[in-house]
């Protein structure tokens, strides 16, 4: 099949372009490169446009079967405090997408949403029929992108399946290509950069949760397991079934401290580190029950924190060589 994957050249795009690649699919990548990088996109067709220009997607839709979307914005403090932003591109800029494949005859398509939809869930693990009540602009142009889908579906028959990941982490195997984000807002690669001496030391957002080690618990989900799930979900799709929403995340949750203490470990360095007040907003855990799609799709996640950490510190190692040839 070939597939358009709208955000290719970003961290999640890219593995799972590679994915789709050595599951005998064709690959396009359509990117406006406004936090995606050239070079995570080598390897595959790269077309540079971007979702709100309707001329350009019919262009390259006319050569495709499917649509993998990934060009979001996702800094949930950034949505906040410049909502503008974020509506036009998720909300404006999806809507963009979704008339292009109306227009172009497309009838599937896989959406890269999130577990923000949830909001601050009263249950975990949690499972897919949690009310969605999301508590940042961020989670709310992403519900916003659902519910446009369901609402496509059932007007123009665009079979969708919206994939809710909890915490994308780790890098490929290769060390070829991992998370660069500009600026870095995630655990992991922080860690390492506070383990390494190249960022400055972690700081901790609370230490006084109701968790066993009084740090916030996040489920990992490592971004090849990730990818594996976006194939499988276009297969699902291919094979004539009905949209889907599913939670992707391994199940099991590991707190701040955790994660603290698998980068010293695998680094043999230590993390130099600042305990501070929580952050509002931050609940204490948030871990998926990923049962629906391990039966729908009979997928699972194969990689655990371990994986995770040592993956992203390989990546990071490498990246530094490149730099300083």
């Amino acid at each position: 099949m070939i597939v358009l994957v709208i955000g290719g050249a970003g961290y999640i795009g890219s593995h799972t372009a590679r994915a789709l690649k050595r599951a005998g699919h064709e690959v396009i990548i359509f990117d406006n490169l406004s936090t995606g990088y050239e070079f995570l996109a080598e390897g595959f067709e790269l077309v540079k446009g971007d979702v709100l220009d309707a001329s350009a997607l019919k262009n390259v839709m006319s050569r495709t079967e499917a649509i993998m979307h990934f060009a979001a914005h996702a800094y949930v403090g950034e949505s906040v405090t410049n909502p503008r932003k974020y509506f036009r591109n998720n909300v404006e800029g999806g809507l963009s997408l979704l008339n292009a494949a109306v227009d172009a005859g497309l009838k599937k398509i896989i959406f890269s949403s999130t577990c923000a939809v949830y909001g601050e869930p009263a249950k975990v693990p949690i499972e897919e029929n949690t009310v969605r009540q999301p508590v940042n602009p961020y989670g709310v142009t992403k519900m916003f992108f659902e519910q446009s889908l369901e609402a496509y579906d059932r007007a123009y028959g665009i079979r969708y399946a919206a994939l809710r990941y909890f915490n994308a982490a780790g890098a490929d195997e290769s060390g070829e290509i991992g998370e660069l984000h500009a600026p870095e807002t995630h655990l992991i690669p922080l860690t390492l950069q506070a383990a390494a001496g190249t960022g400055p030391g972690l700081q901790v957002f609370g230490s006084d949760y109701p968790t066993p080690d009084g740090t916030c618990i996040r489920d990992y989900i490592h971004v090849n397991d990730l990818a594996s799930a976006h194939v499988k979900a276009l297969e699902y799709l291919a094979s004539g079934k009905e949209s889907f929403a599913v939670n992707v995340g391994t199940g099991h949750g590991y707190s701040v401290q955790e994660v603290i203490s698998a980068a010293e470990e695998i680094t043999g360095k230590r993390v130099p580190r600042k305990i501070g007040p929580r952050r509002p907003g931050d609940p204490p855990a948030l871990v998926a029950n990923p049962a629906k799609a391990q039966a729908l799709l009979q997928w699972k996640a194969t990689r655990d924190l371990r994986d995770n950490v040592a993956t992203a510190w390989k990546w990071m190692q490498r990246r530094a060589t490149l730099v300083h040839q």
